[in-house]
């Protein structure tokens, strides 16, 4: 199965850091550390920068921000790291935290280690060889719903993360957030999204369903499994957007990603998870049993998941309008409109069907 697992590759130009420098500093504060080192990088993400580093029999990971200009508040090293050396010792799904660096003289950046969960990644397609019967996918798909339940159900101020997140209107301000991102990412060929924008404003929920840790980027890609039984998962990545939030915006925000076998082809298109797959569960499912596990009220589901699709095409439009703007030249980002003019269609198409 080793075939299977997520590999690293070459470092990027421009973005290498000094293995002897990053050996001295593991071996003065992780204990058991020791040489020779190695370092690789994950070609994956639009976002912070995640190396693979090797010091004697050791795998771990480290991760720091983008190289060049960044917004203020983004790419909060230390809040990462402080979330995760929080949720580790109650939500084992977690990477776990071993140190911590504030000193930007080190790699140029500050930057956090953790240990490797190392195992197997599913994205668009399954890899090569790799496949499930539809009562095993079906299984990994409650799987991945229950952990996320389960990561809602934790007591954020008993494990000390009562700052980490303002629950209170929480849902105004990410809708209005994102609409202003929209409108800050337009491009002549962007659908305006005026119904959807209306809608979202006009129905927002008057009261959240309840303040929870939330992952913000919930999905099989950001899930690690078992390499050695790749019905069960290990792991939960990618923490940089974790807050204290709306665990129904949560769920939205990850069904946004969820294409059923039986949806349009236009929507196929977009697919990015092998979510069609036999025996998957649909949205409709996911959504009773998400309401089932949490004793929460799904009836404004809709609002939801419409919010989901449109803040999905945002990201999707923002990373368009550096294309369209020349600032990257990355031929995959071209088709982006294409995912942003489908979303429309799909949160319409929500919007019409809904009894909000």
């Amino acid at each position: 199965m080793d075939n299977y697992i997520d590999k690293p590759a070459e470092i990027r130009e421009g973005e290498t850091i000094d293995g002897t420098v990053i050996l001295d500093y593991l071996i003065q504060h992780v204990p058991d550390i020791q040489g020779p080192i190695e370092i690789k990088q994950f070609p994956g993400g639009f976002s912070n920068l995640t190396y693979f580093i090797k010091a004697g029999n050791r795998e771990m990971v480290l991760r720091r921000p983008p190289v060049g200009k960044k917004a203020k508040t983004a790419h909060d090293m230390h809040r990462e790291y402080s979330i995760l050396k929080a949720l580790k010792p109650v939500f084992p799904y977690c990477p776990t935290p071993l140190v911590y660096c504030d000193d930007e003289s080190v790699i140029g950046a500050k930057f956090y280690v953790m240990e490797r969960i190392k195992g197997i990644i599913l994205r668009k397609e399954l890899p090569s060889g790799l496949s499930y019967t539809p009562e095993e996918f079906r299984y990994l798909c409650e799987q991945l719903l229950d952990i996320q339940c389960q990561l809602h159900s934790l007591n954020y101020k008993e494990i000390g993360l009562e700052n980490f997140g303002k629950p209170e209107g929480y849902i105004e301000r990410q809708v209005n957030g994102w609409i202003a991102r929209y409108h800050d990412a337009l491009t002549p060929d962007a659908p305006l999204y005026t119904e959807v924008i209306q809608w979202l404003q006009g129905k927002m929920p008057k009261t959240p369903t309840r303040a929870a840790v939330i992952h913000n980027d919930y999905k099989f890609d950001n899930v690690v499994l078992d390499s050695n039984n790749p019905k069960k998962i290990i792991g939960v990545l990618d923490w940089e957007m974790a807050t204290i939030g709306d665990p129904v915006m949560d769920l939205g925000n990850s069904l946004a990603y969820w294409v059923e076998k039986n949806d349009p082809e236009e929507v196929h298109l977009i697919r990015l998870m092998p979510t069609h797959l036999d025996g998957a569960l649909t949205r409709k499912e996911l959504v009773e049993r998400y309401q089932q596990k949490s004793g929460i009220d799904m009836s404004d589901f809709d609002y939801f998941f419409c919010f989901g699709l449109f803040r999905l095409a945002v990201i999707a439009q923002q990373i368009y309008y550096r294309f369209y703007h020349g600032q990257t030249k990355d031929k995959r980002f071209a088709m982006l409109i294409v995912a942003v003019q489908v979303l429309e269609r799909q949160a319409r198409k929500v919007i019409d069907n809904s009894k909000l």
